[in-house]
């Protein structure tokens, strides 16, 4: 039995929920959100939470109820307070700076810079010119452009040189012996 599935995801004050069949449409300040479950699961909203409930007992409906009430309760999170990963970036003459609202400028050791593309439902900010930060109401998104970002330049074993998450632990490898 799911102990996940079985808990009710509470609605804060602000925030409005509402089921039409499959599909439930969360809305508070930051924005709204969507989310259509399988019809393994039934969605309802009852004395200001929403609760996820199996139809039958076969092994996909118990697998899709914890998932299904992760999910919204992930919408639930993203509408009043948001997600957000922050990404350091270490190593001589790497740095991060906006062009504008919509284009990172990173200079990361290549031969030319990189300019990367902000998608639509992110903002990408840089206080400083060794740290970023991505913030969003969509928890999958913010976590992808994180990674795309992370992606140009990982971090290597050796100088621990860079993008990495931070708080991510980067296991230093020893060097070359004489």
């Amino acid at each position: 039995m799911s102990r996940i599935g079985k808990r009710p995801v509470g609605l804060p004050s602000g925030v409005e929920a509402t089921v039409s069949g499959q599909t439930v449409e969360v809305k508070g300040p930051k924005g709204s959100r969507t989310f259509k479950a399988t019809d393994d699961v039934t969605l309802a909203v009852e004395d200001g939470a929403i609760t996820v409930t199996p139809r039958g007992k076969s092994k996909r409906a118990r697998q899709q109820w914890g998932m299904s009430r992760s999910m919204v309760e992930n919408l639930v999170t993203g509408v009043t307070t948001g997600f957000r990963k922050e990404l350091e970036i270490n190593g001589v003459g790497y740095r991060a700076t906006m062009q504008g609202d919509k284009v990172l400028k990173l200079a990361l050791g290549y031969s030319h810079d990189v300019n990367f593309e902000v998608p639509e439902g992110v903002t990408v900010t840089a206080p400083k010119q060794t740290e970023i930060i991505v913030e969003g109401i969509d928890q999958q998104l913010v976590g992808q452009v994180a990674a795309n970002i992370r992606e140009w330049r990982a971090p290597e074993p050796y100088k621990g040189k860079g993008i990495k998450y931070k708080g991510e632990y980067i296991f230093r490898k020893e060097g070359k012996k004489k």
